[in-house]
């Protein structure tokens, strides 16, 4: 299928899937949302089809049943103001979280700055009214925290250039307002891999689940790494996998991950947003791997092998700094195990690793980490050649790793659908499942 048309139909799947009901939350100055009905709000006027209050503008979105109400917040007056857009809620222990986490790092750490944040805001035309909305009202600097949120951020960055944008997981920018960013995740993705072979192994089932969102290349790309390292300790394991077409969804991801404990699998990874696959490999006295923040498996230690987490709070902090300075640059920042943007849990200065890793496997996790927080063992380490597929076909010859845009899937197509330029395409582009992964496997078309 031509790449351009491919992309674009994802882009209206993302907004037909991810709507999600906008909700609010504690901690700084947070947007708020309610249940549409007849109630009354004291000092409304209609402005534009779209209601403002004393507090801020408030529009209507499309919640996960129905339309719901989000409040604009408002800024401080003589301070940096940042705003955080959420795809999920603030409590989902995986994604949004970890990048709340962060918001409370820059606000407890930053010099006289003030954030504000909106959760559970649909991909799409919703979350360019919001990002829009959140400009007109001044802040200075906006994140916007998730992939379907890359063209609503670049469209309200050409119309606000005095505003900084930050967009998280995607690869357009501006020479002006517009950066994005995102990390080498995979880095520790191959890691927990290797324990989820070794526990595989251990239990003598030798197969492994992994929840996978999107067929993005993103998503892909963790999926190959969590492969890759469940291979280097269990080379006769299988990884059996789900794609549940959503980032956010408690009841998807768990019945993801019963459908592959009902296929054999003892150990069951997720890169969905919550820690609902480990407790559901739990509740059959099996383990699993969480995703995304720190906390992710509290109340699950004893089932819980480790989680790959984030840690946003420095890249938050270092970014306001620059814009505060006069000094912040948009660019294309990729950051690493080496940058400290990255953590296994268990495995990290002053950690613990939880009871269910097996022992034998702790000493080669902990070294390959330590080479990683070097620099000396990276993501074009992991995927260098020769790496086969799951059909038996050579992707990756020998003496060959995969480039940056062969990582991002970085095609033609979609660089033209997206309107990404100063990137070289892909050529061995991340649209292929790793031997290891079961042979029937599949990467599903995006429409």
């Amino acid at each position: 299928m031509e790449q351009k048309r491919l992309f674009r139909l994802f882009i209206f799947a993302l907004i037909a899937a991810l709507i999600l009901v906008a909700c609010t939350g504690g901690g700084g100055d947070t947007g708020t949302t309610e249940e549409t009905g007849q109630t009354e709000t004291e000092g409304t006027t209609e402005t534009g089809g779209e209601e403002t209050t004393a507090e801020g503008e408030t529009l209507t979105v499309q919640g996960f049943d129905g339309e719901v109400q989000v409040t604009i917040p408002t800024i401080e007056e003589g301070k940096t103001n940042v705003a955080f857009v959420y795809v999920g809620p603030i409590g989902d222990g995986g994604w949004t979280f970890a990048h709340n986490q962060g918001r409370l790092y820059l606000e407890e750490n930053g010099n006289n700055v003030h954030t504000a944040y909106l959760e559970s805001i649909p991909e799409g035309a919703d979350a360019e009214r919001v990002i829009r909305s959140l400009a007109r009202q001044g802040f200075d600097v906006i994140f916007t925290t998730s992939f379907g949120y890359m063209e609503p951020t670049a469209i309200v960055a050409e119309e606000f250039p005095d505003t900084a944008f930050i967009h998280i997981s995607g690869q357009k920018k501006n020479d002006t307002n517009f950066g994005n960013v995102f990390g080498a995740m995979e880095e520790m993705k191959y890691l927990a891999g290797m324990i989820a072979g070794a526990k595989a192994a251990e239990d003598g089932s030798k197969r492994v689940g992994i929840i996978a969102p999107w067929p993005i290349a993103e998503v892909i790309r963790l999926s190959n790494a969590a492969a890759l390292g469940m291979r280097r300790t269990c080379p006769d394991c299988i990884m059996d996998i789900r794609w549940i077409f959503t980032w956010f969804d408690p009841v998807k991801e768990r019945e993801a991950a019963e459908s592959m404990l009902d296929a054999g699998a003892t150990v069951i990874i997720t890169g969905a947003d919550t820690p609902g696959p480990v407790q559901a490999a739990a509740d059959r006295g099996f383990t699993g791997i969480a995703y995304d923040s720190d906390n992710a498996c509290a109340g699950l230690e004893s089932n819980c092998l480790t989680v790959p987490y984030w840690n946003w709070g420095p890249v938050y902090l270092d970014i306001v700094e620059q814009v505060q300075a006069g000094t912040w640059q948009p660019e294309d920042f990729y950051g690493s195990t080496a940058d400290g943007m990255l953590g296994l849990f268990g495995f990290m200065e002053g950690q613990t690793p939880y009871p269910s890793v097996p022992e034998s496997v702790i000493p080669e996790v902990q070294e390959v980490l330590q080479q990683m927080l070097n620099g000396e063992f990276t993501r074009f380490d992991i995927f260098s050649g020769p790496i086969m597929d799951n059909h038996g076909n050579l992707v990756v010859p020998e003496g060959v790793s995969l480039t940056q845009s062969d990582l991002e899937g970085l095609t033609e197509g979609y660089m033209e659908a997206f309107g990404i330029t100063g990137r070289e395409p892909c050529t061995i582009c991340m649209n292929f499942l790793v031997e290891g992964f079961d042979p029937t496997a599949e990467i599903p078309p995006l429409d």
